[in-house]
């Protein structure tokens, strides 16, 4: 926890003059989606407030938010946890992301598309794996599947994708060979980027939806084998 709370300290310096509960909300989940606080970590007010530099109602104001976005869990008379989702918590966040993604394809309309954000996304996942930084993988992954649903134009889908994802990654951290995981991605992202070049959105929608079908099984059967039954 001591190193957590260092690097934790060193993102006072975001919060500038205007310190709400939002912002804490902000450093906190990208922390959590970091892995700095792992699934069932429990959260001290008292070394989190402090390293912040934030009061014990503000940060209680961004639990409670980040609750609501099930990243956290209150448990009576012990505190706040990091969530442990289940495999059905899994399985929900991949019905999402498939009712979200397949028809941001589908709406993209006339190509050509912008696909920069896309197209290096796919460079960090290639420069990760060169670097046998498989945790950077699937980190580029995730930041491939934004600038996807980025592609719609819609804050309120950017907004509603950020949480599912950070929710995946909760299930991402408890796995025990995350090369195993990610790798096969590289290739298939490259692939559903080649296809949205040549403006073929139709196909890039179906390859997409087997693309998320598979992963969900791939997520699931790893996931299982880490938390076993309790998931």
């Amino acid at each position: 926890m001591a190193e957590q709370l260092t690097g934790l300290a060193g993102d006072r310096a975001l919060l500038g003059r205007t310190s709400t509960a939002e912002r804490v909300s902000d450093i906190l989940r990208s922390r959590i989606a970091e892995g700095y606080f792992p699934p069932g970590t429990r959260l001290s007010e008292d070394s989190i407030g402090g390293a912040l530099g934030v009061s014990r109602n503000t940060l209680r104001e961004s639990f409670r938010l980040l609750t609501h976005e099930r990243l956290l869990v209150h448990e009576l008379n012990r505190g706040v946890f990091v969530r442990v989702l289940t495999a059905e918590d899994v399985e929900d966040i991949y019905r999402t992301r498939s009712l979200v993604e397949c028809a941001v394809v589908r709406g993209l309309g006339e190509p050509p598309y912008r696909l920069g954000g896309l197209a290096e996304a796919v460079e960090a996942g290639r420069r990760s794996a060169g670097e046998g930084d498989w945790k950077g993988v699937g980190t580029a992954n995730i930041h491939f599947h934004r600038e996807l649903v980025a592609l719609a134009g819609s804050e309120r889908t950017d907004e509603l994708m950020r949480s599912v994802f950070a929710e995946l990654r909760l299930a991402f951290h408890v796995v025990d060979d995350p090369r195993r995981l990610h790798e096969p991605y590289i290739a298939k992202n490259a692939e559903l980027l080649k296809t949205l070049e040549n403006g073929e959105r139709e196909e890039a929608a179906h390859m997409l939806a087997v693309y998320l079908d598979n992963s969900l099984e791939r997520v699931v059967e790893v996931y299982l084998r880490r938390v076993g039954d309790d998931a």
